[in-house]
Formats: structure tokens, sequence, C-alpha cells
């Protein structure tokens, strides 16, 4: 059974990969569009799904105890702005570029856990941490004329952002706060935060765009919900790898939709970054492993 799960965790992390690659096609494809309207519709569509779930399983509307609120309300912020700069790297950079500094996460998020859940930090993490850090400037390239530096680093700033709310969720998470409510309550923050920015600045959108949105909202519902049961079917040190199978969806879909072709040092970057994951697996599951 224990290892059924773990062959389920990696078919749903690998799905959750393919929603989240089609997401970030979708926001692109939606075209010349303010990056806070697309936040908004994207979070807005995740919304509808989350509170489905939510009145299917009778769940409380409700977070217990002030430290696990207060992880809520920073995985809300933290996750909204790590989003924003997701989306601001995916309209301006290549979509393999943007979704493998989104894939820092992992890394940030060991980093924000010795700070939020209290975890230490062995020898092989920091190696895997500064590694994938190492790498990552092969991707942002960091050079005044760079043109590309300002979505880089927004990109950079995402992956960061996300790490620090998974910090969060893993607090949660051994606090028994439910994960759709998260999700919703996430959705709820990212659009009251995105709305003025989206009415001081809409754009009319054509049918054709307004459907892409739905479809990275939809692509997003599809990659949160897939990514939770993942976890609930196996421990993440087990198949959090498998997550970067994302860069192989992103450079195929970005090179036949919008015929992106990374450069060599991107090409470097992504190597030494899923090298780390790799890494941080094996050391995990082969050399260090822990108990359940």
């Amino acid at each position: 059974m224990t290892v059924k799960k773990k062959y389920l965790g990696i078919i749903y992390i690998i799905i959750s990969a393919f929603c989240f690659a089609f997401m970030s096609a979708f926001v692109r494809l939606s075209g010349d569009l303010p990056t806070m309207q697309k936040a908004f519709f994207r979070n807005f569509v995740a919304l509808w799904f989350a509170l489905a779930v939510l009145i299917k399983n009778k769940t409380p509307i409700r977070v217990e105890g002030t430290k696990p609120r207060i992880a809520l309300f920073v995985r809300c912020l933290a996750g909204s702005l790590g989003l924003i700069g997701n989306f601001y790297a995916v309209d301006r950079l290549k979509l393999s570029d943007a979704s493998m500094l989104n894939k820092m996460s992992p890394f940030f998020a060991v980093v924000f856990a010795i700070i939020v859940v209290k975890e230490k930090l062995s020898m092989v993490q920091l190696i895997t941490v500064l590694g994938a850090f190492a790498g990552s400037l092969f991707i942002i390239k960091p050079s005044f004329s760079n043109a590309d530096l300002l979505p880089a680093l927004a990109g950079f700033g995402g992956g960061m952002g996300a790490g620090l709310a998974y910090a969060c969720v893993r607090y949660m998470g051994k606090h028994n706060v439910n994960g759709p409510l998260i999700v919703a309550f996430f959705s709820v923050f990212s659009c009251i935060l995105t709305m003025p920015f989206m009415i001081l600045n809409f754009t009319p959108m054509s049918p054709k765009q307004l459907l892409f949105l739905l479809g990275a909202g939809m692509s997003a519902a599809g990659g949160q919900f897939s990514i939770t049961a993942a976890y609930s079917h196996a421990p993440p040190r087990e198949i959090s790898v498998y997550d970067y199978s994302q860069l192989i969806f992103s450079t195929c879909i970005g090179f036949f939709l919008f015929g992106d072709v990374p450069d060599v040092w991107s090409f470097v970057g992504y190597f030494i970054i899923v090298g780390m994951a790799v890494l941080q697996f094996f050391y995990n599951n082969v050399w260090h492993k822990e108990n359940d």
C-alpha cells in the first residue's frame, strides 16, 4: 500500500507540473494585459474551485489559534507577491526560464522552514540551497546591460515568495489547518490585493483573452489540488524532485507555441538547479532517510 501511495503521489505531482506549465502558457497567450489583471482572474477562477470543495466537504470556515492565523496571513501575502512576480516574468522571459526561476521555491522553503517550522539545516541542504542559487544566476545573468534583468529578478523573487508560502503551509499542516481552506483564503486574499490595481489599469479584453485567463485559472486550480493530493499520498522528500518535470513541459510548450529556445547559460542553470534537487532527493531517501 505504501508503494502504491508513493506512485500515486508521483502521478499527481507530474499532473500538477503539467497543469502549472499550461497555466503559465495561458497567462502568456492572454497577451498584453496588465500583470495584476491576469493575477486577479487566475485567482478568481481558482477561488470557485476551492469554495466548491469546502461546500462539498462541509468544512468550517475558520482557523483556530493565533500562530496558525499569522502563518495563514503570511502564506497569503507571500504567495500573492510570488504569483505576481511569476506572472511578470512569464510575460517577459522564455517560458522555461520563468518556470525554472519559480522552481527555486523548494530551496527557499528549506531556508524559511528554519525560521517558521524551526527545522535544522544539514550540510547537504546548505550545499543544495547555495548550488541552486548559483544555478539561478546563470538564468538571471545579472548585468545592467541585460534587458531581461528586471523580469528575471521578479521571477526569482516569485520563487522566494512561493518558498515562504510553502514553509507556512507546512507549519499549518502541522497544526491541522485544512488544505482547501488555505487555498480558498489565499485566493480571496490575492483577489482583494490585486483588485484595486486591476480597476485602476483595467484593459478591455477580447473573448479570446478572457478564455485564456479562464484557462489559466482552471489550470492553476488543477495544479493546486493535484499537488495537495500528491503530498497527501507521499512525503515531499520522496516525490518533490518529480515537480521539476514542469521544466520539460514548459520548454516544449514554449518552443511549439512561442518559438522559445533557451540559451546555453540558461541550460547550464537548469542543469545545476535540477542537479541540486536530485542531490537533495538522494540525501533524503537514500543516504539519510528519515522516519515519516
